[in-house]
């Protein structure tokens, strides 16, 4: 009885831990989505557009300091505690250099490609600075390696809706487009106060006691590499689409753009969630029974593929009527963009499952390989389809880059080819389930 009393508890705080990390992404994207409704009424279609522009550069620049340590140092916490100090002062410095590379890049974009003193100079400067305080993602590594996702989530919670509260005010009190960027600015800077007065507040290792370590830098890039060139080259096909139409069509194309990329991208945490809950018990069931592995991994690509079937097929059928209602006669062009970058949903919820096959299988190349097609594919595409149909050419380009990220790229190799094929299959999964229920009732 104790024994099984004792794996009650365990389960109990992991699913504990996982809602409050559940509940923080739930509330970033209603009250993000909330918040894109009002400021793009406000702002208007070209000032709208400038905010985007501004967001999406950053966040490639910004790439280059994400490192992609998360997992990594995450596991060498719970491997060497003894080495805490070390690991997070090291993966901190490592964090910082890269944040600044980052800003420096954004800075030099901007004194090239913008007019000095003018609004989008400003708004990049002033959206970039925000990156400095994501080198306080390290704290939330080191709760994640303790299971305490309650604490960065209360963190980046307060964050958002502080940072929700002063957007209002400012939307209240007549404020100009730049004041935007500084209240998306304080929001990193609230999570990361917040953060570090919980952590100081939680553990005995004061960030006092972080040190960097030269060989610790050396081993932990050795280990995480392919996912940092793997993660850049993923912001680059998220986030380049926006950026492209600046500079071929204009800002207010890109307000237009990004209303309709918003609706389509609220929907990605589904795949995620679903992802999330049957990772454990597939890494337990491709060590045990393969066969019942690959059974069971087909079946969640049905899922996720009939999932992304009806939300494509539902936003598509209420997009002009959703567009009008949610953000007014504006964005009317946005219907047409949503209509297509919706179906991207389709290969991006069939990555989910991908990604964690890549894990499984300690494939890790194959998400730097897929990544970099992707975004080869999705900048030749905007440089080809963005001057003939604008936004909507960047949302065919999403679309097209997506499946050959997720998709069309797994036939090339013998290892990813099984894969290709359960996802080919699920694509007749509704056929299929149809079949077997008319014979079920016979």
């Amino acid at each position: 009885m104790s024994a099984i009393t004792t794996l009650f508890h365990k389960l109990k705080l992991y699913l504990f831990n996982a809602s409050w990390m559940m509940a923080e992404r739930l509330l970033n994207i209603g009250v993000g989505f909330l918040m894109a409704i009002v400021l793009a009424r406000y702002l208007g279609p070209e000032q709208f557009g400038i905010l985007a522009y501004a967001i999406s550069m950053t966040a490639i620049f910004a790439s280059a300091g994400h490192m992609g340590l998360a997992g990594l140092v995450v596991r060498e916490v719970v491997k060497q505690p003894d080495k805490v100090p070390e690991t997070l002062g090291t993966t901190f410095m490592l964090k910082l250099t890269g944040m600044t590379l980052g800003f420096i890049l954004v800075f030099v974009y901007a004194w090239v490609f913008e007019e000095v003193g003018g609004t989008e100079f400003w708004m990049l400067l002033i959206v970039a600075s925000a990156i400095f305080f994501q080198t306080f993602d390290v704290v939330e590594y080191w709760f994640q390696s303790q299971v305490q996702a309650r604490y960065p989530a209360i963190a980046k919670s307060s964050a958002i809706l502080l940072s929700a509260g002063l957007k209002l005010l400012m939307v209240v009190s007549g404020a100009g487009v730049i004041a935007f960027a500084f209240a998306h600015t304080a929001q990193f800077i609230i999570a990361a106060v917040i953060l570090a007065l919980l952590y100081k507040g939680t553990t005995t290792v004061s960030l006092m006691s972080w040190k960097a370590s030269f060989a610790k830098a050396k081993e932990l890039l050795s280990q995480g590499w392919i996912l940092y060139v793997g993660s850049i080259f993923a912001v680059i096909y998220m986030k380049i689409d926006q950026v492209m139409l600046k500079w071929m069509v204009g800002a207010e194309e890109v307000g237009v753009y990004a209303v309709a990329a918003q609706l389509s991208e609220a929907w990605y945490f589904l795949p995620i969630a679903i992802v999330a809950s049957f990772f454990p018990k597939l890494i337990k069931l491709h060590a045990a029974d393969l066969a019942l592995f690959n059974k069971r991994f087909q079946q969640l690509f049905d899922v996720l593929f009939i999932l992304a079937i009806a939300v494509a097929v539902l936003v598509s059928l209420v997009a002009e009527p959703l567009i009008a209602l949610l953000f007014g006669d504006e964005y009317q062009n946005s219907a047409s963009i949503l209509t297509i970058h919706i179906w991207a949903g389709v290969f991006i919820f069939m990555r989910a499952a991908f990604s964690r096959w890549i894990l499984i299988e300690g494939a890790l190349m194959f998400s730097l390989i897929t990544q970099g097609l992707g975004a080869l594919a999705n900048v030749g595409l905007n440089l080809l389809l963005i001057p003939r149909y604008g936004g909507e050419g960047a949302a065919m380009a999403t679309l097209i880059s997506y499946a050959v990220a997720s998709y069309a790229a797994l036939l090339v190799h013998k290892k990813t080819r099984p894969v290709f094929y359960m996802m080919t299959k699920s694509m007749f999964s509704p056929v299929r389930y149809a079949f077997n229920a008319v014979g079920a009732t016979r």
